[in-house]
């Protein structure tokens, strides 16, 4: 049996899929001419979006590999004193390659370079033999572990080195307090403050940081007195990372604007977008840059408030069962993007994943047949397989993109966001000629983005009939596993304000938020909830039969009559399943 039959017997992919696979396989061979191309396990996870654990589990027992029994929280200070002596007897170069292919040095028998115990990410990978011989075993026995556990063990073992953050402490020693500040600029002394402060220092080493920590945004406040905060959003929420006292605001606003392409470091008196790439741990990051002016009780003072977007690909989710929709939503969303036709809109307000959700539909639709054209504005994330059209302001803006893509020849399209009715129209008559189309839209749930799209222009015969379905959605922060604690005591009539039944009360364990050593004061994560609406006949009827206004209401209860869990009743179940807890479903919602 070849390892491709393995993986459709083992139900982990079908053979569509794996036919998909062998063709992208048979090209880079051809390509490559004998040099070396990717093994279909590679090409499964990173090309096709196949589970990484799923894929390299199946590999493992193929081949004969045990799993390791490997505990990120049992680990003991000598296996971890074992593994990183382990790693300082290799050179450089050899010790990063293992570690970014994820391959450690784990046990050995106790007897002096007899036998090894590896464990991989990849158990067949060649290099897995290298690093035996490295290190002088006689015989060695490799195990299988997933990626991300061993990625948080390297975190744990060699924790990274932020060689920016430690001249922080060099800055401030270096820092003269500013008393007073002129009302114009004196931009040769503000020069002279940053190169003596070295405070291009502490801006890398916080978008290190704010990678490396997981964070989305960095947010960089000038507060008066010469004082600046930095704060980094973490699972939705912002905590404070640094102060930096002493350095004018102006200097580490001028800092940022040197190292971000498209801004202007001598304009201080109108918003700037930009953006910035660094390779941090081996990964191409990107950030985008956001900077506006605003007032300060120094009133004199041009001070401008600065937020960085963390734009990591390795966040990107290429599988749909990662995005948490089950029962009939993820049936209906199924059904929607598997259409030759139609469109599929997500609605949310900025920052409730929307983009995730698309991205992760066009890897379940996309392959090597058909041609997927983006126009966002801006990119956020590179999508292999994708031709993703770059928005130019003064050559190729948004709108003339848009029409554009209708002389390009595309089978599925995504549009950034409908702005306006030329937009949207636009977006509709793709829908209505053939072509499967994503977009999205700011409404409050998934019924009103009929009528948004009815007050922009777009006539409903349109709507009704191009829309396949409409997605609205929220992110909740998820309770810490390791200090969640049942409430006790609980009163009947906060859940019951959610829409909790008796029944249901008496069924579900309610969590509290606790907090400890591992979490933002007990939670940890987020995780999504859904409205889930496909355009059903009676729905299609309904917007059909309206005369000068939708009736929103009407195609909320016609949806829920079909099934349609709204945001809260999905909320209500992720309470169920012990993921989070009343107050943030109760924040993240409203009352239907």
């Amino acid at each position: 049996m070849r390892i491709g039959e393995f993986f459709i017997q083992k139900g982990i992919i079908d053979e569509a899929t794996l036919k998909k696979a062998l063709e992208i396989q048979r090209r880079e061979r051809q390509r490559v001419q004998g040099g070396s191309y990717r093994k279909l396990g590679d090409i499964l996870v990173e090309e096709l979006g196949v589970d990484r654990h799923l894929v390299y589990q199946a590999i493992a027992e193929f081949y004969g590999f045990r799993e390791a029994k490997l505990d990120l929280n049992s680990l003991s200070e000598e296996q971890i004193s074992f593994i990183r002596e382990s790693l300082e007897q290799l050179p450089e170069p050899q010790k990063e390659m293992f570690l970014s292919k994820k391959i450690l040095p784990f046990e050995h028998d106790g007897h002096e370079r007899e036998l090894l115990k590896i464990v991989a990410a990849d158990p067949t990978d060649q290099a897995v033999a290298d690093m035996a011989l490295r290190l002088g075993y006689r015989r060695y026995e490799v195990f299988y572990a997933p990626w991300d556990l061993l990625e948080k063990v390297i975190e744990k073992v060699v924790p990274p080195k932020n060689e920016f953050l430690e001249l922080i402490e060099e800055v401030s020693q270096q820092m003269e307090v500013v008393e007073e500040e002129p009302a114009e600029i004196d931009e040769e002394a503000l020069d002279a403050e940053i190169n003596r402060s070295l405070l291009g220092n502490l801006v890398e080493g916080c978008l290190v940081e704010a990678v490396r920590r997981g964070a989305s945004d960095v947010h960089i406040i000038p507060k008066e007195g010469n004082r600046t905060e930095f704060y980094f959003r973490e699972d939705g929420k912002l905590h404070l990372w640094y102060v930096q006292e002493g350095a004018r605001p102006e200097a580490i606003a001028a800092v940022v604007k040197d190292r971000a392409v498209n801004v202007d470091r001598f304009e201080r008196e109108r918003a700037q977008d930009g953006f910035i790439q660094r390779r941090i741990d081996g990964h191409l990051i990107r950030f985008r840059v956001s900077i506006l002016p605003i007032v300060g009780k120094e009133f004199e003072r041009k001070l401008e408030s600065i937020v960085i977007r963390v734009l990591d690909d390795r966040k990107v989710i290429k599988d749909l069962n990662k995005l948490g929709l089950f029962g009939k939503a993820k049936e209906d969303f199924m059904d929607a993007i598997h259409k030759p036709q139609g469109m599929v809109i997500l609605t949310g307000p900025t920052g409730s994943g929307k983009s995730t959700t698309i991205v992760a539909a066009l890897y379940q639709v996309m392959n090597p047949s058909v041609n997927v054209l983006t126009v966002e504005d801006p990119v956020e994330y590179i999508i292999e397989g994708a031709r993703q059209i770059k928005i130019n302001p003064e050559k190729l803006g948004f709108e003339a993109a848009v029409r554009a893509i209708l002389r390009h020849d595309p089978d599925i399209v995504l549009v950034g966001e409908m702005r306006d009715l030329e937009t949207a129209q636009t977006a509709i008559k793709l829908a209505n000629t053939g072509h499967l189309t994503f977009s999205t839209l700011h409404t409050n749930d998934a019924p009103s983005v009929v009528s948004r799209l009815y007050k922009m222009g777009v006539e409903p015969f349109l709507i009704a009939n191009a829309i396949n379905l409409v997605v609205a959605q929220r992110l909740v922060r998820t309770l810490c596993p390791y200090c969640k604690r049942p409430i006790k005591n609980l009163d009947p009539s906060i859940p019951k304000k959610l829409g909790f039944t008796d029944e249901e009360i008496e069924n579900t364990v309610f969590y509290e938020a606790v907090g400890c050593d591992k979490c933002k004061g007990g939670y940890k994560g987020r995780v999504a909830i859904f409205e889930v609406m496909p355009f059903t006949k009676a729905i299609r009827r309904i917007i059909l039969e309206s005369g000068e206004t939708i009736d929103e209401e009407a195609i909320r209860q016609q949806a829920v009559r079909e099934g349609m869990l709204t945001l809260r009743a999905y909320g209500r179940e992720r309470i169920k399943q012990g993921l989070t807890t009343l107050e943030e479903v109760a924040a993240a919602t409203m009352e239907t």
